[in-house]
């Protein structure tokens, strides 16, 4: 009989000051049930004391291995970095953000489930996000998709809920991560969502309905910076325009890219009336730009007026929309 060997899995933390969070983090890639990994931690040119804690941790376990950026790059360039770190006998890549935790049998759950299952190339998994736990969209207790098919439900379904993961709930299969110079392929902080559309073309997607890791939010995280000027809206738009076709027919393509620009000038005619400064709207105007679109006071207004008057021909739901606003979560809770 022969013993099974455990495939190398690359664990990848990407920091820039992060001293306060970073140990606990080290300590949950320690901790971990599984034994065969290497451990990559690469400093952004952290100007507090992430670069000596990783150290310090280096020097105990040689399983630790810290790079040191000799100069400061963007977030999703640090990330990339890191990819192109691992081991050429890795056969899985998890990444671990220095703000956030995996639990004990984070990644011998998710090797175990992508080696049961040689077609899968991204594996994901329930995670606490602050106080919610996020990614629960799959139909239990199916555990392996059509990669095509979860992407037509993320461009199609509209479900809150439903999600391929963060960086820190997903496991990748490193034959995917290799195919690339940049595994994130553009600049979005939300670049990691358009990786795992790009690569669920022609895998598919696992999924442990397991709590594996938890998500800190805070104000100096990527999600906190993009909530303020929601970057959510322009990298949906993105991804809908760069591999939509791939998924969805002409029709449904045409009809949601109309559904998104609506929506998308609709967010920012409502913005005319609120405090935003340059930052934001030189953001919102480069990205459309990008992609051959542009932002005028004259269809601003004009996405402003047709969603007041969809809100006028529904006034109830309207009403429901202002109470939930405006009067305290225990009165309004009462509405639903």
């Amino acid at each position: 009989m022969t013993s099974y060997v455990q495939p190398l899995v690359s664990v990848l933390t990407p920091v820039y000051n992060m001293a306060l969070f970073l140990p606990e983090c080290i300590e949950s890639v320690l901790k971990q049930t599984y034994g065969n990994y290497e451990y990559i931690i690469v400093n952004n040119c952290s100007t507090d004391r992430s670069l000596e804690i990783a150290q310090a941790y280096a020097k105990k376990d040689p399983r630790i291995r810290v790079h040191n950026n000799d100069r400061f790059v963007g977030v999703i360039e640090n990330h990339n970095i890191a990819f192109r770190l691992i081991s050429p006998a890795a056969k899985y890549c998890k990444v671990v953000p220095a703000d956030d935790f995996i639990f004990n049998d984070c990644i011998k759950q998710m090797v175990e489930l992508a080696e049961a299952n040689p077609s899968v190339g991204i594996v994901g998994s329930y995670q606490i996000s602050g106080a919610i736990v996020r990614w629960q969209g799959f139909k239990y207790p199916k555990a392996v998709f059509p990669g095509r098919e979860v992407c037509r439900q993320d461009f199609l379904g509209g479900e809150s809920t439903f999600g391929y993961g963060s960086p820190t709930s997903i496991l990748y299969r490193a034959d995917l991560v290799r195919k690339s110079k940049d595994y994130y392929p553009n600049a979005s902080p939300h670049a990691d969502t358009s990786a795992c559309i790009r690569d669920l073309q022609d895998s598919d997607f696992g999924f442990i309905y397991q709590v594996l890791s938890y998500e800190r939010i805070h104000g100096d995280t990527q999600s906190s910076h993009s909530q303020q000027i929601n970057r959510y809206i322009s990298a949906s738009l993105n991804d809908l325009i760069e591999y939509g076709p791939l998924f969805l027919s002409r029709d449904e393509y045409e009809r949601l890219l109309k559904k998104m620009l609506n929506a998308y000038y609709q967010f920012l005619g409502i913005n005319l009336f609120r405090s935003r400064g340059k930052e934001f709207w030189d953001y919102h105007k480069g990205r459309l730009k990008e992609r051959g679109y542009q932002i005028t006071f004259l269809n601003l207004v004009k996405a402003l007026v047709v969603k007041i008057l969809r809100e006028l021909m529904n006034p109830e739901q309207a009403f429901r929309k202002i109470m939930k606003r405006y009067l305290p979560k225990k009165v309004s809770r009462t509405l639903n």
